[in-house]
């Protein structure tokens, strides 16, 4: 796709990466001492310059060399070898012993492992001592509560167990990240080596196998098996991690509560299933979602391709209903789901109070002695809240398991499936021929039907031979066997020297004009000139917007059918090959053109004349000066010689010639009706192939994604929440505000309960009050249950408000858009908005919103608590909350950006991919499959890189924040020491269980504020349409009379018109008028039929539903002689029009302007047509 590095610009666009010292931003981790490594301080310099400037790509750090692609995918593709090289030697050893012994492919897993080991193992490391540190502090917690209930005993004891519970936390801290660190790398490095595979696999494989995997299913093993992937290995140390944890959990649990945690684990043991169910429910949901959305998207991107039509038709109306429609079955769905999320939110919010409930209310019915103590309360909820989470994950890890297996189960079969096999062409030949055929003999897959029998050709070096034939006989699968992409069955085939390719389909590349030419070649400017002048695109050069460094869109759009295949000529001529396969290059083209092409290019006057040229076509006006002609039928070669040889031994060729200049006249009359410019109204006609790029209107390149910068606008944010609702959003503060009052309510209630119970003398006394308090308890958990419920579907109800809302004004806007900017917008552009930013709107940015409210609502009732208990932590607060919002100020404005670069860094790896998968088949033409491979390298490198920064600013700020999160614990310790015997046990529990969790909700608090910031561009990006230039409404309040039009003319009158402002007329004082009984200027003298089935292909059966189809049966089946009706002779009915640079140069009967011998009859002479031809 390119032909040096590139990186991935701040515009969206590719830019290629200077060369010399100075080419990449050396990464400074490796030099940086151990403590910058461990707090992430060599990253610094980023954060600090993405405060004082929108960060770009040559900003951020380069990967370690490790963690390239450029290391990783090498390293994968020996293990890879390996595997599959042992797989064989043991089928190999089965089937010595077991003659049916079952095949067992490759393992991924396997080579994988093999690859990862170490860097997992090492992983696993830190999540077992993050792990054990997690529980330390609760039990040094437990011991602080003990020494304040028994303060006379050594003072300094309280000290050291504020200052041991700040250095577990903040190792804690330490040792998370580094497991966070490595875990995401680690899992990004085997979604990359991975996606090299399946890349290098696509470039290999056999036509059987491109059948079985189409494009887009290969594209979905790259972006969806591969993530998944990625995402199972980021979460796999929980399947043995959360195990763990909940025996670490449960264990220390009993030591406090005895065998009532049973109990509490019981109801944590219940959930499971019912979450699990959840999740089977939720996972229908999404396979009926996704078919709602193919559907959705399929119609979609009929309408843009269709655009022209839809508003030449007016039917925009009518399809935006339909896809209204479709709409709203997604809406429904997701209703669903979000109903169901209703479920999950509580029980992630209430399973610890249903566990402290029961496990507290079993612990007094085991024994009636038993005393709720300060130390058995805040040391077991401290618990609970760490069994809370893994018991959550667990499920969702098992059942990415079990998706993940599917996943390796399709990426496995995809990776053994056929390749082309390198034996089915013999490339070492060294004879005195360029390409041999010997009794050779070709299919498409293995066991199928030979396409191409017994072949004997010998073509010798330099000569130009012509490969012709009747449809279907085979002349593009000669092309395709001398290429060696088709099943040799049987016989020999020979060739000498290097290949260039021009298929039938031009394939073009989604980057410059100049780099589609050169494909990788170094540029030599005399030769380059000879080549764009030799294939008649200085012309075009002349005309578009850069030149040759116009940039060219996806598939070619900014260009014509005729321009795609002179470039793709082109690309073929400049790489000096030895042998030249041409498919029909000239098909696209005009006859002027053509003839110029073979005569500067593949002719004996040509570039190529001492080039091996093969030439598959249907000018057969060019056969008399072939070297050799081989005629093809039924996929057998049935004659080949000169062109005086095979005309002296047969009369078939005869009458295929008579057949094929049938074809042609027909052809050459209407490319003159319908394809050349010069005769048409511009964009009128919609069979057009080779549009010129001297219309003014495609003067334009395609406009590029831009990355956004800076913040993103409050304006933006509200008016989601006007689609939301106003009702709807209070609501939604009001029932989280409620949620997260009844939580600070219960744990005091505890705290008070504890208090009570340690100055009670009397057990009956306990026993009297002991009911009451758990019924209270029960009863603020209750409601808790209730504000969780309603804050869910509250979200749930306004969330689908705002989806449904936002993707009308969306589809609106973009209906009612002029077709100009159809023209200059990729439609992946437009799509995007429709799929990706719709996603976002759809599921994420509400649960972003909501997250961000509970986290603040969390962090101000914690230092409430905190405050309340302890007046003084307020000094302490204040400094610290400071400096929270200084880290928080520049890390948002850096990781803003690199999440938005990060984005954009993504759709190269598909555009590349799928661009690739187009076509594969000249890239295995002219060798090029290991550039091709080191470009998907360097797309993928530049992901990489930006995901890179990205974990590494998520790690510096976690560091930074849970550091400040372990002030406030030790601040909270400490001063609990120093109150001494003036304040109680159960509020330093109290208060030390809160700050132990405040340090996950600032966390969360600051990264969804990022991440509100970074989704809020595609509510922005949804939005954009709406303040640009619209057509006029779809129905006019002044309508024309019921009758309109009662006749068949059309009347221009000094008409002038241009595509843009700030173009000049495209049209210039057109003034003419038609009559009403003047026919399509397509048809011909001659009968219906004839017009109708020019080439007498079709029976009057597949006539007449072709007629129906176009409501005209009925009027045919009224003619007297109904198919057979006679069109008026010599055209009377059938008048021409001629334009030039936009003016009327000539208007009349065909005959008429033959008889002139001005424009018309020069083109006519051009295209080889007589005044006879047009007569009969």
């Amino acid at each position: 796709m390119f032909s040096g590095p590139r990186r991935w610009g701040a515009r969206g666009d590719y830019e290629r990466v200077p060369e010399g010292p100075e080419a990449q931003k050396c990464n400074p981790e490796k030099s940086a001492s151990f403590f910058s490594r461990m707090t992430y301080s060599w990253f610094s310099r980023i954060i600090l310059l993405g405060y004082k400037k929108p960060l770009e790509r040559e900003d951020l750090f380069e990967l370690n060399e490790s963690d390239s692609s450029y290391i990783v995918c090498p390293i994968f593709e020996k293990q890879w070898r390996k595997e599959v090289l042992r797989n064989q030697e043991r089928q190999e050893i089965k089937a010595s012993f077991h003659k049916e012994a079952r095949a067992r492919k490759p393992s991924l897993l396997y080579a994988l492992w093999n690859t990862f080991k170490f860097v997992l193992i090492q992983v696993a490391l830190f999540k077992v001592f993050a792990d054990i540190l997690s529980f330390t502090s609760p039990l040094i917690m437990k011991q602080m509560i003990i020494f304040c209930e028994h303060r006379q005993d050594f003072g300094w004891r309280g000290y050291g167990y504020a200052l041991a519970l700040f250095v577990v936390v903040f190792l804690q801290t330490l040792i998370l990240q580094q497991y966070q660190r490595f875990n995401m790398l680690t899992s990004a490095k085997i979604k990359t080596a991975v996606i090299g595979l399946i890349y290098k696999k696509a470039l290999l494989l056999s036509n059987v196998s491109r059948k079985r995997f189409s494009t887009g299913e290969v594209i979905n093993l790259m972006s969806a098996d591969a993530q998944q992937l990625m995402d199972l290995t980021a979460n796999l140390n929980l399947l043995w991690s959360a195990p763990l944890q909940i025996l670490m959990a449960v264990s220390l649990l009993w030591q406090e509560l005895g065998p009532a945690v049973l109990a509490g684990t019981a109801v944590l043991v219940l959930v499971i299933p019912i979450n699990a169910l959840v999740a089977t429910r939720v996972k229908k949901l999404k396979k009926s979602q996704t078919k709602n959305k193919d559907k959705q998207i399929k119609l979609l991107n009929e309408i843009l391709h269709g655009i022209k039509i839809l508003k030449l038709y007016a039917w925009e109306p009518s399809y935006k209903k339909k896809i209204v429609e479709i709409r709203e079955q997604e809406l429904e769905v997701q209703k669903s789901a979000g109903y169901l999320a209703v479920f999950s939110m509580l029980t992630l919010t209430c399973i610890p109070f249903l566990v402290s409930l029961a496990t507290f209310g079993i612990y007094f019915l085991l024994d009636e002695g038993n005393f709720l103590t300060a130390t058995k309360v805040f040391t077991s909820m401290s618990l609970f809240n760490i069994l809370k989470l893994p018991l959550f994950d667990l499920p969702m890890v098992i059942s990415a398991v079990v998706q993940t297996r599917i996943s390796l189960g399709r990426l496995e079969d995809f990776l053994n499936t056929e390749e082309l096999l390198p034996q089915n062409i013999e490339t070492n030949y060294i004879g005195d021929h360029a390409i041999g055929f010997t009794n050779a003999s070709f299919s498409w897959d293995k066991t199928g039907i030979p396409v191409l029998k017994n072949l004997n050709i010998k073509i010798p070096e330099g000569a130009l031979v012509a490969v012709i034939g009747q449809v279907g006989s085979g002349k593009s699968s000669v092309l395709s066997a001398m290429l060696g992409e088709m099943e040799k069955l049987t016989g020999v085939v020979q060739r000498k020297g290097s290949v260039a390719y021009v298929a039938q389909q031009a394939w073009i590349q989604n980057c410059i004009l100049q780099e589609n030419i050169l494909f990788g070649s170094t540029m030599q400017k005399q030769f380059y000139e000879q080549v764009l002048e030799a294939c008649a695109l200085l012309p075009d050069l002349e005309q578009l917007p850069n030149g040759d460094q116009t940039e060219i869109g996806e598939r070619g759009v900014n260009i014509s059918g005729g321009q795609k295949h002179r470039v793709s000529l082109a690309r073929a001529v400049y790489s000096r090959a030895d042998i030249y396969l041409l498919d029909d290059p000239f098909s696209a083209v005009d006859v002027h053109i053509g003839k110029q092409l073979f005569e500067k290019v593949i002719g004996s006057s040509g570039i190529l004349k001492n080039k091996t040229r093969v030439l598959v076509t249907h000018n057969l006006t060019l056969l008399p000066q072939m070297d050799l002609i081989v005629v093809m039928e039924s996929g057998r070669v049935a004659q080949m010689g000169t062109y005086q040889e095979l005309l002296s031994k047969t009369r078939n060729l005869t009458h295929l010639l008579q057949a094929f200049s049938e074809q042609e006249k027909a052809h050459a009359l209407k490319r003159v009706s319908v394809i050349n410019s010069r005769t048409i109204l511009k964009d009128q006609i919609l069979e057009q192939n080779d549009r010129p790029s001297l219309d003014q209107g495609k003067q334009f390149s395609m406009k590029k994604e831009k990355i956004p910068i800076g913040g993103v606008k409050f304006s933006i944010i509200l008016k989601y929440l006007q689609a939301f609702g106003w009702l709807w959003v209070w609501l939604s503060v009001a029932s989280y505000v409620g949620q997260n009052l009844v939580g600070i309510g219960q744990n005091l209630w505890l705290s008070a309960w504890a208090k009570e119970a340690k100055h009670m003398n009397e057990f009956t006394e306990w026993k009297q009050i002991r009911s009451n308090k758990l019924n209270i308890y029960g009863l603020l958990g209750l409601m808790q249950g209730f504000f969780v419920c309603s804050g869910a579907y509250i979200l749930t109800r306004g969330s689908l408000a705002a989806s449904r809302t936002l993707y009308a004004q969306l589809l609106d806007n973009v209906l009612h858009l002029p077709l100009q900017f159809f023209e200059t917008s990729p439609i992946g552009q437009i799509i995007n908005r429709f799929t990706k930013d719709m996603f976002i709107i759809d599921m994420r940015f509400h649960y972003y919103l909501r997250t961000w409210v509970n986290c603040t609502l969390d962090v101000i009732g914690t230092v409430l608590v905190i405050v309340g208990a302890l007046p003084l932590f307020i000094l302490g607060v204040i400094p610290l909350v400071f400096l929270y919002f200084t880290i928080q100020r520049y890390y948002v404005a850096s990781s803003r950006q690199i999440r938005r670069l990060a984005g954009a860094s993504r759709s190269p790896i598909i555009s590349h991919f799928s661009e690739t998968l187009s076509g594969v088949s000249t890239i295995r033409a002219f060798g090029h499959e290991q550039r091709f491979i080191q470009q998907n390298k360097e797309v993928v490198n530049e992901n990489l890189v930006c995901f890179y920064n990205n974990v590494i600013s998520n790690r510096w700020l976690s560091v930074r924040l849970e550091f400040l999160g372990n002030l406030m614990v030790f601040f909270a310790a400490l001063l609990a020491v120093l109150a001494g015997s003036s304040i109680d046990s159960a509020l330093v529990g109290l208060s030390i269980s809160y700050a132990l969790n405040i340090t996950q909700s600032l966390n969360f608090w600051v990264r969804k504020a990022c991440e509100i910031e970074t989704n809020a561009v595609s509510i922005e990006r949804v939005c954009e349409y709406e303040n640009m230039g619209k057509e006029a409404p779809w129905i006019m309040s002044r309508r024309p009379p019921a009758q309109w039009p009662n006749k068949g003319i059309v009347e221009f009158i000094n008409y002038r018109a241009r595509y843009r402002d700030d173009l000049g007329l495209a049209l210039q004082d057109i003034t003419f008028q038609t009559h009403g009984e003047e026919k399509d200027p397509v048809l011909f003298s001659g009968t219906l039929q004839m017009n109708l089935d020019p080439l007498d292909k079709y029976s009057d059966c597949q006539l007449w539903e072709v007629l129906e189809l176009c409501h005209l049966k009925e009027f045919v089946q009224s003619l007297p002689k109904k198919l057979l009706h006679e069109i008026s002779e010599g055209g009377e009915n059938l008048r021409v029009l001629v334009l030039d640079s936009g003016r009327i140069t000539e208007f009349g009967t065909p005959q008429n302007l033959i008889c002139q011998k001005g424009l018309f009859f020069e083109m006519l002479t051009e295209a080889g047509i007589t005044q006879d031809s047009v007569t009969k």
